[in-house]
């Protein structure tokens, strides 16, 4: 028998993947980005530290840890950039985290206790499990570095120690290329004690959840991290001051840390300008469902719903007669929109907020006119079901009553009064558990109602006048 070479075997899973899970070619390097930052000039293999510092890389660490003065105009100044220097820089660049919430990344980490005596964590949220979202997973193959160094001038800035990645356990390959990076960045004194002769010393590691989309809220990956079960904490206290092993912490996103390197490089003010007031830089969408051309799109905040549309090829098949219907512009948890709503939408917090939903994790699933929409909110509602922790009641049992009243609908067996449990289910979830899962599932139902109701009507109205049709027949039958 032929032995099986380990690269037979790799091309052999290549090839069973699916176009938009493959390689990355399909995902990130398809030229079509505008003025990308952590995407840029990236082909998949140069991801090396090598090829790292060729684009750039780690000069924003050395710049920050530079000692020593300098002559400017005949005066002596200092070089290098203090904690507060580096934190007033975050936040003039109006960064704000993108694994979700938003939350203004310079104000999060002006909340760690600097001058706490013991020690103290930071921590990267890689544990990407929302539906439609792949941007992580690349930064993290093609663009390890990025991260690596993004966090390490965090911790600068916070003054941390000890740092975790917790990345996601059904990407094992990724997790084993960020070890790999962290080797070479290890081995080249840039991770570890008095990196670049500084004094400043900041240890970094990987750590592998398995596969739980609960796991992606912050306290909950603290429970994992920690080996316990990934169960969300009650808040307060908040981890800045009670997070890993009770000691103060901080948490942000992949692509938060990423982005992070180029801020420093260039300023606070140009990263602003790169997108728009309060939404400052470049984000990755991860474009999804009836498109052309499905995957990352690297582009300026604010930029039109309609040109990121248009970079993804444009709703799929529209030649054949197929048009845009909706879109759940922030993974599966942010509430759907209209088609007539989101083509006047700008990809920012702010415009998807005034629209009445979330931008999210970034994650733009584009719904076409062939979609039913009962049974989009179907598989959205058993996938919050199955995910639920538990913990809570109003999770653990509201999840499955969403799902199998929508399940009824979708069956042929919808009852007049289904539409307005749903939002009474809905109402009982929503802003009545620890953590936000019960808000993520609750929100598309509310969404859906409002937005397609007629949908959902057409499929119960069937079963009424049915009902009543056999209603008024038993009377006739036993009189005959």
């Amino acid at each position: 028998m032929t032995p099986v070479s380990k690269s037979n075997i790799n091309a052999a899973a290549q090839r069973v993947l699916s176009q938009f899970s493959a390689s990355g070619v399909q995902t990130s390097f398809h030229g079509r980005h505008i003025n990308p930052q952590i995407l840029a000039d990236l082909n998949g293999n140069n991801w090396r530290l090598k090829d790292y510092e060729a684009r750039g890389g780690y000069q924003a660490l050395r710049k920050i840890l530079a000692q020593g003065d300098s002559q400017s105009a005949g005066d002596t100044v200092a070089v290098g950039m203090t904690p507060d220097q580096v934190i007033a820089e975050v936040k003039a660049s109006s960064l704000r985290g993108r694994g979700g919430a938003g939350f203004p990344t310079g104000l999060k980490w002006s909340f760690m206790p600097r001058q706490f005596p013991g020690q103290k964590y930071l921590v990267c949220n890689s544990d990407e499990g929302e539906p439609g979202t792949c941007k992580d997973r690349d930064i993290m193959q093609f663009n390890p570095h990025s991260v690596i160094e993004g966090m390490a001038i965090a911790a600068y800035a916070m003054g941390i120690s000890v740092g975790y990645n917790y990345i996601h356990g059904e990407i094992f390959a990724t997790y084993q290329r960020f070890e790999e990076a962290l080797e070479e960045a290890r081995a080249a004194g840039l991770l570890g004690n008095n990196i670049l002769g500084s004094g400043f010393n900041f240890q970094l590691h990987a750590s592998h959840g398995f596969g739980a989309y609960i796991c992606g809220e912050e306290t909950a990956l603290l429970e994992s991290l920690e080996g316990k079960k990934g169960q969300p904490r009650f808040k307060p206290p908040f981890p800045a001051s009670f997070g890993l092993y009770g000691k103060p912490t901080t948490i942000n996103n992949t692509e938060t840390f990423a982005a992070v390197p180029w801020i420093i490089r260039n300023g606070g003010q140009a990263y602003l300008e790169c997108g728009k007031p309060n939404n400052g830089g470049t984000k990755i969408y991860s474009v999804s469902g009836d498109v052309e051309l499905p995957g990352n799109y690297e582009v300026p905040m604010g930029t039109p719903f309609s040109k990121l549309l248009e970079l993804a090829g444009g709703v799929k098949n529209a030649k054949g007669g197929r048009t845009l219907k909706a879109v759940i512009p922030g993974g599966s948890s942010s509430p759907v929109l209209p088609a007539s709503i989101m083509m006047d939408c700008t990809m920012d917090y702010d415009s998807i907020a005034k629209a009445g939903s979330m931008l999210g994790s970034g994650a733009v699933i584009v719904l076409d006119d062939s979609r039913c929409m009962v049974e989009s909110l179907k598989r959205l509602s058993y996938f919050y079901m199955h995910e639920s922790c538990g913990q809570c009641t109003p999770c653990r049992e509201g999840t499955g009553w969403l799902w199998r009243v929508v399940d009824r609908i979708h069956n042929g067996m919808g009852r007049q009064s289904d539409l307005d449990l749903l939002n009474s289910v809905a109402d009982n979830i929503q802003g009545r558990t620890i953590c936000a899962l019960g808000d993520a599932a609750a929100m598309p139902v509310r969404a859906m109602i409002k937005h397609f109701r007629h949908e959902f009507e057409a499929m119960i109205k069937p079963q009424i006048h049915q009902a009543a049709a056999l209603q008024a027949a038993v009377p006739a039958a036993t009189q005959a």
